[in-house]
């Protein structure tokens, strides 16, 4: 019963720390929460969807055409929504409701185009279940834990060991002084946000296989679920939001298991207000650095 609870809870946590990345990358070079996360979430997973029930591609093209899709969403997030604001160097609280009104559009155009009725992948989709004595793990899971894994691997090998990654890193640091270094740092926040959006996008299609029911308001509670996480493992974090996801996962699975699970939601930001309690910083969080990448 415990092994099997704690692979849920991986599985499940795998998507979450997918989710807070995308949180962690934006807060890390804009400081600002992008609110428009959880929309971009809930349309890759749409998208996901469409390509496999109506192109009949397999998963992992249609995890990669809506990571595009989510790339493009963020490229216009950056354009639209943060560019014209960071110009006119506004107050971090603009963006924010500017993100949120964006977030608002992509739930109204999801409920116009796809309806509110809950849809699903196929019910013959990776179902089957492989038994290992002390647990049994289907393939939806070990396709959604594998692609979570090797999502953040490839992640942190771009941000610790390409020129581009050190580019980010330089301007989560200070945008001033990568400028003067001569980094462009108005493509890398263009290009950082548009990575966020394609981690988030990825999500919503681990999601929407681990749940197997994507619906336009989804995107809506796994983002306040992924901003739990970037608060619990400190603000602008990456490994802290990897860290955070499965330990979130694992909580939610096993208060179901052992409790209710009416406790589900609450267990998330239960577990933020007993963190902001202990360490108002973040259980991961970096002295000295600002938790940035």
């Amino acid at each position: 019963m415990f092994l099997q609870q704690l692979v849920n809870g991986l599985t499940l946590g795998s998507a979450y720390a997918v989710i807070a990345i995308g949180y962690t990358l934006v807060f890390g070079v804009l400081n600002i929460v992008n609110m428009a996360h959880g929309g971009i979430f809930m349309v890759g997973a749409y998208i996901g969807l469409l390509l496999v029930t109506e192109a009949g591609f397999g998963i992992f093209p249609a995890l990669i055409g809506a990571m595009v899709g989510g790339a493009v969403l963020g490229y216009a997030l950056e354009i639209f929504a943060l560019r014209p604001l960071r110009r006119r160097k506004v107050t971090h609280l603009a963006p924010l409701i500017s993100t949120i009104g964006v977030s608002t559009f992509l739930e109204s155009v999801a409920l116009m185009v796809w309806g509110p009725q809950t849809r699903s992948f196929p019910t013959s989709f990776g179902n089957e279940l492989m038994d290992f004595g002390a647990f049994k793990i289907s393939g939806i899971q070990i396709i959604s834990l594998g692609t979570a894994v090797v999502l953040m691997v490839l992640l942190t090998i771009l941000l610790n060991k390409t020129k581009i990654g050190k580019a980010v890193r330089a301007t989560s640091e200070s945008a001033e002084t990568a400028s003067l270094l001569g980094i462009n740092t108005g493509r890398i926040i263009t290009f950082t946000v548009m990575m966020a959006s394609a981690l988030g996008a990825a999500a919503g299609v681990l999601i929407g296989l681990s749940f197997n029911a994507i619906e336009p308001t989804m995107g809506t509670a796994m983002g306040l679920k992924g901003l739990a996480v970037l608060i619990m493992g400190g603000l602008g974090n990456v490994e802290g939001a990897m860290a955070g996801g499965f330990i979130l996962g694992i909580a939610e699975v096993f208060s179901v298991a052992y409790g209710s699970s009416s406790y589900r939601d609450a267990v998330a930001f239960g577990i933020i207000i007993l963190i902001l309690f202990i360490r108002p910083e973040g259980l991961f969080s970096k002295a000295g650095k600002g938790g940035r990448p």
